[in-house]
Formats: structure tokens, C-alpha cells, sequence
């Protein structure tokens, strides 16, 4: 049995992946390390409470077999590039390093499509470049998931993304070939996608767009 440790699981995907991971019988211990405690009970759980700043100072506990890093904002909430390019790049680079270092073997890494450390655009170079520096870390195993839209009912109201939601069905259908990476997926089946990728681990980087994704869900 092995330890799962998620970064970021309180946001909209990272949360259906820590239930995915708790409901996992691969997993005896599953360390989550949020800003403030959530309300999930559980006899794996084990919970870190700590961000960006403090994370040095918990390098003991972040202690796993599998990094699971789910972290992201958006320019709406987070307009300052500084502070968003610390919350897409600078914590999830951070995270991956420490655990690495406590015997981490793989890790998946949740992105963008289109994701391109030489874009001119900051939010699709900053995702690349998170991507970039993880991938230098030389992990035994790297996962990177590049989702288009994603699905799915969120806490937080964003009114622009609703509407594309609400089109993006009929948008679906017209995506084929290489056009397919741009597809909606709900969070839960980026979650389930992530935690069945750890379950076959042929390849040392691996990279999953949309119709990568599917496949882990049958």
C-alpha cells in the first residue's frame, strides 16, 4: 500500500480527488496540505495545515510515494502576476522539490491545454513553465494533466465560465482530431483520471489531453 499527498485539495478538481484517493484501497494514508482545515473526516486522512511561505517549515510531513499538485488560480481572483505566478508556478514547483527529497516517486500534475513555457501570454507560459521546472525535477514517474474547459458545478460563481459551460456541449461536437484536446471535462473525471494514471505507470513523463484522459475512466 502506498501514501498519496494532494496540494491543493480544497479547490474544485483537488477536492473529488481526495475523495477518490480516501476511497482508494491502493492508499493506507492520504496527506492533504491546505491553508485551513476542511471538513472531510476520514481514517487515512492526514491533515498539514500550511501554504507557499510555511511549506519549508513542514518539509517533514510532506511525505509520500505519489504527489498528487492541484493547485491553481485565475486572473479574476488573483490579478496581480506576482502573487499568480507564486500560486501557478512558484508553490506547486516547491512542492514537488520537498517531496522528491522525502523518497516522492511520481508525480501528477494538473495544467492546461495548451500549456507553453515560450508563449507570449503570461497565464499559458506560466503553466508551461510549471510544467518545465517539475519535469527537471526527474521524478521516477511524471504526469502532467492539460484540460480544456472544465466542467461541473463550483461553489464559486463565475458567470463568464457558466455561459461557455452552458455552449460548450454543442461546441463538443464539432472537435475532432487534433481539435479534441479542446473538449470540456467535468473536475470528477479529471480526479478519477489522475488517481488510475498512478495505478499504470509505464512511462517516465506522460502527458494526457482529452481523449488521454477517457481512456483512464474505462
Amino acid at each position: 500500500m502506498k501514501k498519496a499527498i494532494v496540494f491543493g485539495a480544497s479547490g474544485f478538481v483537488g477536492s473529488y480527488l481526495l475523495k477518490a484517493l480516501l476511497d482508494d484501497p491502493d492508499y493506507e494514508q492520504v496527506t492533504i496540505v491546505v491553508r485551513k482545515v476542511i471538513n472531510v473526516q476520514h481514517p487515512k486522512l492526514k491533515t498539514v495545515t500550511g501554504d507557499f511561505h510555511s511549506l519549508p517549515d513542514l518539509a517533514s510531513e510532506i511525505n509520500a510515494d505519489d504527489v498528487f499538485i492541484t493547485l491553481g488560480t485565475t486572473k479574476k481572483k488573483t490579478p496581480d502576476q506576482k502573487a499568480y505566478r507564486e500560486i501557478d508556478h512558484d508553490y506547486p514547483v516547491l512542492a514537488a522539490q520537498l517531496a522528491l527529497k522525502n523518497g516522492a516517486k511520481s508525480v501528477f500534475l494538473l495544467t492546461a491545454v495548451g500549456s507553453d513555457a515560450g508563449s507570449g501570454v503570461f497565464y499559458i507560459r506560466t503553466k508551461g513553465e510549471t510544467e518545465r521546472d517539475i519535469l527537471a525535477l526527474d521524478f521516477e514517474h511524471t504526469h502532467i494533466f492539460r484540460p480544456s474547459l472544465i466542467t461541473g458545478d463550483r461553489a464559486e460563481k463565475r458567470i463568464l465560465e457558466k455561459i461557455f459551460i452552458g455552449i460548450w456541449p454543442v461546441v463538443d461536437t464539432m472537435l475532432f482530431g487534433s481539435w479534441k484536446k479542446y473538449k470540456g471535462i467535468h473536475a470528477k473525471d479529471i480526479a478519477l483520471a489522475m488517481k488510475n494514471a498512478a495505478k499504470v505507470q509505464k512511462h517516465k513523463v506522460k502527458i494526457y489531453e482529452w481523449d488521454d484522459m477517457q481512456r483512464l475512466l474505462h
